[in-house]
């Protein structure tokens, strides 16, 4: 392994160079520099919501004019972003791929890992976010994760000379509520920002599942009801501050730390009922589930910006972040047919992970306005997943039970190396890339005495091309090779239990997805109206999937497996323009083409679907100190292994007052149609389920912003940290 290691890093920085991948450099006060003609550079299209950045490689999008995002998630800022999508429960994809990498200012987070990831974006608040950059075909420089792509968020920075702050209160229906404060000082050579924010989310829903399973002895079907209602309360306490320091005009150090705090409080009594081939009932039970999580997350980083002669730069980064995931799942089962005594379980979670990264990135232009990128990233996984099941006939008598019990430790290295290489050749741009990433991982199932070693050395290679046609208009075409590495708890085949009907497990021979990716794509721009139009085809093998099996006596297990082969691709459209002075738009949708192969006689047969999906906003400056927005969005029809999920739509509305020049109401309105909803099919020859959940998506929040500070003398220009602002 070290043989390896000092390998890559010897190959990706001949010049002991150290990089940061994707990681969007600290503001600095001087004025970024325009970039040169026919380089990859950057168009900013104004005077619209939202304002759209267009590179070779990526978009990036302001939810500043986003009335939704000043008041809510940032699932609420990502839903009306342009290929984005996200469900009732929060779960983001891209262009109908939910494998997607969600980093914060260019840098992964173990929060968007794992079944945690939907929780994390609907608890944290979107008001910290100031734009998201939307990159469905990344380049090399990228790490290769996410075969849909990746969705970077860029966090507000501290913004004007002198001391600047803002407060924000936020308060909705049902007990929803939030508050945030943040504050920034900027001088010759000191930048420091902090920010820290409460939010409290409640959602209740109610869901129906029905299944119909095939009787082997019968050939009928025996029919499984499944009624449930669930309450949520989420608190969630973050904070940041950060610091940089100018040693130089040439030289910049800098630290940034984070940290967020969620309560987690779940209850969701249901009820079962179990008919046999006849219609009679052959068994029903009531059951009363709670769940208490609390999660820790907090994240120490330094970092190191240098600027040679000649423009070329070097930058370096150290992070350590660590998670404490506790959640305690309580469960009772009464009223049983046929009669039994009450049941109690209870099952005690307690995960720990701690990740380290190393990350450099050095960048050299070169004659003829090319440029050289070298790069390497080092990341350190060693993650704890204990489970401690406890069963028994009365609350204050549990015993511990060993079937529900478990210890599994994951360890992972991952080191990767990258080279791009950009230049403009008269019209044409290109930029190829090459990326290494070797994979060192074990697996050890501690409580059952087994350990896997899964290990591999793949080569990603990228290419982008942009073809200027004249000064508004422009052709580019893209392609890449991406993997989708399951997430660490995917490994651990233990079955966990969900109710005395449903188990969930994972599988330690998992391999992560292949996709081959490409793009075409068409851009016109003369402000203020900007056309995007995107080809995409994606064929992905050894995808990773939900596969339901029948254990016998009604009992189900979900687990994953490596057995969905899919094709898609589709026509995206984007367009952001102007009506008359007071009125934009920004409309945004495509249709979609999507095939998944049948994966055995038990499944669904091979299928095909092709379905329409968009966003679109309207925004009226009725006057100077009054704006009004309508948003609304669909999320097409999508195919599962299994059967199919149907389409959602939902519409919002949002006012914003201005009071003063420093003080403003929000006041925005979700889901007002109440259509929001999910709705799932299972179609096979052994099992049949519909899978019905509705929530209470309708509600009204009021927020009150107040900005302070602001004046005073600029910074004197020292070098451009910045550069063009979609630079990672």
């Amino acid at each position: 392994m070290k043989t390896r290691l000092i390998w890559m890093a010897l190959a990706a920085a001949p010049t002991a160079a150290f990089a940061q991948e994707a990681s969007p450099p600290k503001p600095a006060l001087a004025p970024a520099s325009k970039p040169a003609p026919h380089t990859v550079g950057e168009v900013v299209v104004t005077g619209q919501a939202p304002a759209v950045q267009t590179s070779i490689d990526r978009r990036s999008y302001s939810v500043a004019a986003d009335l939704q995002a000043q008041t809510g998630s940032i699932s609420d800022a990502l839903r009306n972003l342009p290929a984005v999508e996200v469900d009732v429960q929060g779960n983001v994809s891209l262009r109908g791929d939910p494998n997607v990498t969600i980093l914060i200012d260019g840098k992964p987070s173990s929060l968007f890992t794992g079944d945690n990831k939907a929780q994390a974006l609907q608890s944290m608040p979107a008001d910290s976010v100031e734009r998201v950059e939307v990159i469905t075909n990344p380049s090399a420089e990228f790490r290769a994760d996410g075969s849909a792509g990746i969705i970077n968020l860029i966090t507000k920075q501290a913004r004007g000379a002198g001391r600047t702050g803002s407060l924000r209160l936020t308060a909705g229906e049902g007990d929803r509520y939030a508050a945030s404060a943040s504050g920034g000082y900027n001088s010759n050579k000191l930048t420091a920002a902090a920010d820290v924010g409460m939010r409290q989310d409640t959602q209740k829903s109610h869901g129906v599942d029905d299944r119909l399973q095939r009787d082997p002895a019968t050939g009928g079907f025996d029919a499984i009801d499944q009624d449930q209602v669930t309450h949520i309360i989420a608190n969630s306490f973050n904070g940041r501050a950060s610091v940089d320091y100018d040693l130089s005009p040439k030289t910049r150090i800098g630290a940034e730390t984070h940290a967020n705090y969620t309560f987690f409080r779940v209850d969701a009594p249901s009820r079962f009922t179990a008919d046999g081939p006849t219609g009679a009932l052959s068994e029903s039970f009531d059951r009363q589930l709670n769940i208490h999580q609390k999660r820790l997350a907090a994240e120490v980083s330094a970092n190191l910006r240098h600027k040679f002669e000649g423009d070329g730069e070097l930058v370096a980064s150290l992070s350590h972040e660590g998670i404490n995931d506790d959640r305690v799942r309580s469960g009772h089962t009464s009223d049983q047919v046929p009669a039994a005594p009450d049941a109690f379980d209870q099952q005690r979670l307690d995960n720990h992970l701690q990740r380290t990264e190393l990350k450099g990135d050095f960048t050299q232009p070169l004659p003829d306005m090319a440029k050289l990128k070298l790069g390497f990233d080092v990341e350190y996984l060693d993650n704890a997943y204990r489970n401690r099941g406890f069963v028994g006939g009365a609350p204050d008598a549990l015993a511990p039970d060993a079937t529900l019990t478990n210890l599994f430790v994951f360890k992972q290295t991952v080191s990767a190396a990258y080279v791009t290489y950009e230049r403009p050749l008269g019209a044409l741009t290109v930029l190829a890339g090459l990326r290494v990433e070797d994979v060192q991982m074990h697996l050890d199932q501690a409580t059952l005495g087994q350990s896997d070693e899964n290990d591999y050395l793949r080569a990603y290679p990228s290419l982008h091309l942009a073809w200027k046609l004249s000064d508004a208009q422009q052709l580019t075409a893209s392609y890449s090779h991406r993997v989708q590495r399951p997430d660490p708890g995917e490994f651990n085949a233990f079955h966990f239990l969900l109710d005395p009907l449903n188990f969930r497990a994972g599988n330690p021979h998992l391999k992560p997805q292949q996709t081959q990716s490409f793009e075409l794509g068409y851009e016109y721009r003369r402000s203020p109206v900007l056309l995007l139009a995107t080809l995409y085809y994606r064929e992905n093998r050894d995808g990773v999937a939900d596969v339901l099996r029948d254990l016998g006596g009604g009992v189900f297990l979900t687990e994953r497996d490596n057995v969905a082969r899919s094709r898609s691709g589709g026509l995206e459209l984007v367009a952001n323009g102007r009506l008359t002075k007071t009125v934009t738009y920004n409309l945004n949708g495509g249709l979609g083409w999507s095939q998944l192969d049948s994966l055995g006689p038990t499944f669904a047969p091979t299928r095909s679907l092709v379905s329409p999906s968009g966003h679109g906003s309207l925004t009226w400056q009725a006057t100077p100190d009054d704006l009004l927005q309508l948003n609304g969005f669909m999320i097409g029809k999508r195919l599962t292994p299994q059967g199919h999920a149907d389409p959602m739509i939902g519409v919002d509305l949002g006012y914003r007052h201005k009071l003063s020049d420093r003080l403003s109401v929000t006041v925005t309105a979700q889901d007002i149609l109440g259509t929001f909803r999910a709705f799932q099919a299972i179609d096979t020859a052994v099992l049949r389920e519909r899978t019905k959940t509705d929530f209470d998506t309708r509600q009204i929040r009021v927020g009150l912003t107040w900005t302070l500070g602001g004046g005073g003398r600029q910074k004197e220009p020292t070098f451009d940290f910045q550069g063009a602002p979609s630079t990672p």
